[in-house]
């Protein structure tokens, strides 16, 4: 999977933050009902311009920021 296929991000669109092409929809949307336990195809429901491969492709996303970036989780 390579994300870089379904997201983009353009200063012009969504003020800059990271989107589907061709779409306003944010990543962090997406991200957010996943986290929230909404299934792929209640999300497809709500964001019809979406496929199952962009859903994947956020998954894909936010798994290199995850590499790239150290997070302090206090105990």
């Amino acid at each position: 999977m390579n994300w870089r296929n379904y997201i983009t991000v353009d200063p012009e669109v969504a003020h800059g933050q990271a989107c589907f092409k061709r779409t306003r929809v944010l990543v962090s949307v997406v991200l957010d009902n996943l986290a929230a336990g909404l299934s792929n195809e209640d999300i497809l429901k709500s964001y019809p311009s979406l496929t199952q491969e962009s859903i994947q492709a956020a998954i894909a996303y936010a798994a290199e920021l995850a590499r790239e970036h150290t997070f302090v989780i206090p105990n």
